[in-house]
């Protein structure tokens, strides 16, 4: 018996260290099958090892996008993320597994709402629901998830008020913009945020003044927003009633004695104006003023011509100049701005190119801004404006808006504000006094700017409306080297080709700007074109070659890099039909930022 006492022993040794059954309880796994079959996952459910089924286990079976503790005892991370599921979220369910650390369903296409139910997952610290179609109010409940690190809500359609987060003092980032949320801003711990975002919603009220290092870009989008961030003031409250009629009465006549003073003035600027336009333009006929090259311009001479080159269409209709138009901007400095400001303001020539002359502009009293005149552009004065009207109803942060247009017969002219950290183009070539530019900056500035791309494509694809001129040199950078896509819609009307052609010349040139950041060359360099010389590289087999020096010396990640190359060989394909559209462009590279991320928090635990 000796035989069956061993195969006992070892049978017992067998079962403590290769446990079999289930991990988890029979009613947490019956909760997780109910929450996936709402998820209606469809096709997803005949892939290999999809698991989510009662008659196995989460943990001892693998399911699909589901991860373990060590011991395999207890589900921790749920992420289904780009497996286009619909239906809706049954959190009740899933929120039954109170070990929950991370919920990740983001760029699926859920519907629904969040219920209150969502905060039955105590120990949630990660929540990704961005890119769906969620809608309906938050429950006040998500307060109580006090052990949040990181939500990301984005790019859903969810409305109503924010709940108050004060509580959630782990809280590190915040991401809510493009939806439809209302109300007035609760209160956030702003000083503990790494990463906040409400930008492009409906909210109201003053911005909190304790807002921290986030500006503009956090809260643009939001028309009735103000406060000090937005450089647009919060109206004041009212005086008492009796002194607010004095001033009213005495106002009504003062205002009258500004405006005959005003006329007055008008009538003697209109008149210098027409003598100088009359003067510079002997001048320049007399000195060849158009045959000087852009290096020889003194800055005085620059200020000069700005004013002669405008004076044109002052004069144009007898020295008559129609006021600039306002659009909806937190740039304070363009309310009240007219014509007749920039002719006056100290103004400097800083790009020709093929659409146009750029000027830098420092208005009396204002911050600079960036005035660019069109040439050669042939669109009548109502499709420009048309356009221009079109263009500033699609707000994105990282899409820097025209403030303010001029338009006339000869004349147009667009109003920007000023960005000092320069282009891309500049950073790239080494023109920036050293400062060191990585491989996280370089993929945080194709995610970003691909994110805006892909958002302005499909607000404006039915109006054909495109970027049309998209290269390094109009991707400016902010202080913080995050970046801004600037000129979006300035491109010659082609009235014979469709609007998915307007969008794929985009492709094409993000494509090309993909090719910059990781080579670090410029599009042409000594008669080579830099699509054609890593195409060529490439199918050489020698594509370490391609990639920046600098890059390389920096041990940046090679399998993101040449992740981010063939996306870039995808967008410059020479069949503009076979080209991803921009929302996948963004897709891939939002993914492969993602990966980089994991990366960086695997290796820094």
């Amino acid at each position: 018996m000796g035989w069956i006492q061993s195969l006992i022993v070892v049978s017992f040794v067998f079962v403590l260290v290769f446990p079999v059954g289930k991990t988890e309880t029979d009613d947490v796994i019956e909760a997780l099958v109910d929450f996936m079959q709402k998820l209606v996952a469809g096709s997803m459910q005949n892939t290999p090892n999809w698991g989510w089924n009662t008659s196995s286990d989460p943990c001892l079976s693998h399911w699909h996008g589901v991860t373990c503790d060590k011991s395999n005892q207890t589900v921790k991370n749920i992420v289904l993320e780009h497996l286009n599921l619909s239906g809706t979220v049954d959190f009740e369910s899933v929120c039954k597994q109170t070990s929950l650390l991370l919920l990740s369903l983001k760029y699926n296409s859920l519907t629904g709402s969040l219920p209150q139910e969502i905060s039955n997952c105590k120990r949630l610290k990660l929540l990704y629901l961005n890119r769906n179609h969620f809608s309906g109010n938050l429950p006040d409940s998500l307060s109580d998830l006090t052990s949040l690190v990181r939500i990301d809500i984005s790019n859903n359609e969810l409305s109503g008020n924010l709940p108050d987060m004060s509580r959630n003092t782990g809280l590190v980032s915040f991401l809510a913009q493009n939806n439809r949320l209302t109300g007035k801003l609760p209160n956030f711990n702003y000083h503990l945020l790494e990463d906040f975002d409400v930008s492009n919603n409906d909210f109201t009220g003053q911005i909190p003044d304790d807002t921290g290092r986030f500006g503009t870009k956090s809260f643009a989008g939001n028309p009735l927003l103000c406060g000090k961030v937005l450089l647009n003031a919060c109206p004041q409250k009212k005086k008492k009633k009796d002194l607010h009629d004095v001033l009213i009465y005495s106002g009504y006549a003062v205002l009258g004695l500004i405006v005959l003073v005003l006329i007055a003035l008008l009538f003697l600027k209109r008149k210098e104006n027409l003598e100088d336009y009359e003067i510079s333009s002997n001048t320049s006929t007399k000195k060849g003023v158009n045959s000087t090259k852009d290096s020889g311009i003194s800055s005085e001479s620059k200020t000069r011509q700005i004013s002669s080159e405008f004076s044109i269409t002052s004069a144009e209709n007898g020295g008559v100049s129609a006021s600039l138009v306002v659009l909806s901007s937190p740039v304070e400095v363009v309310n009240g701005l007219r014509f007749e400001d920039l002719l006056t303001a100290p103004a400097e020539l800083i790009g020709r190119g093929k659409h146009g002359s750029l000027y830098k502009v420092l208005p009396n009293g204002g911050i600079e801004l960036v005035v660019k005149r069109i040439k050669d552009w042939e669109i009548s004065r109502v499709e420009f404006k048309k356009r221009m009207h079109r263009i500033d109803q699609v707000k994105h942060p990282k899409v820097l808006p025209v403030v303010a247009y001029y338009c006339s017969k000869q004349e147009k002219l667009l109003v920007y504000e000023f960005l000092q950290n320069s282009s891309l183009f500049k950073h790239l070539q080494g023109s920036q006094n050293g400062q060191i530019f990585d491989w996280g900056s370089r993929l945080n500035i194709a995610c970003n700017t691909a994110e805006a791309l892909a958002f302005m494509h499909k607000e404006l694809k039915d109006d054909g409306i495109a970027h049309g001129n998209l290269k390094s040199s109009n991707i400016l950078l902010t202080k913080d080297m995050d970046s801004c896509v600037s000129e979006y819609g300035l491109m010659v009307v082609d009235n014979g080709s469709q609007n998915s052609n307007a969008l794929n010349v985009d492709v094409y040139g993000f494509g090309v700007v993909l090719l910059e950041l990781l080579t670090g060359k410029p599009v042409q360099s000594n008669g080579v074109n830099l699509a054609k010389w890593v195409n060529s590289v490439v199918k050489e087999e020698w594509t370490g070659e391609v990639f920046d020096k600098a890059l390389v010396v920096e041990d940046a990640s090679e399998e993101r890099m040449v992740g981010l190359l063939q996306i870039a060989l995808k967008c410059i394909n020479d069949s503009p039909d076979l080209r991803p559209g921009m929302d996948q462009v963004a897709t891939m590279i939002v993914s492969l930022k993602e990966e980089e991320e994991r990366s960086i928090a695997s290796s820094n635990p």
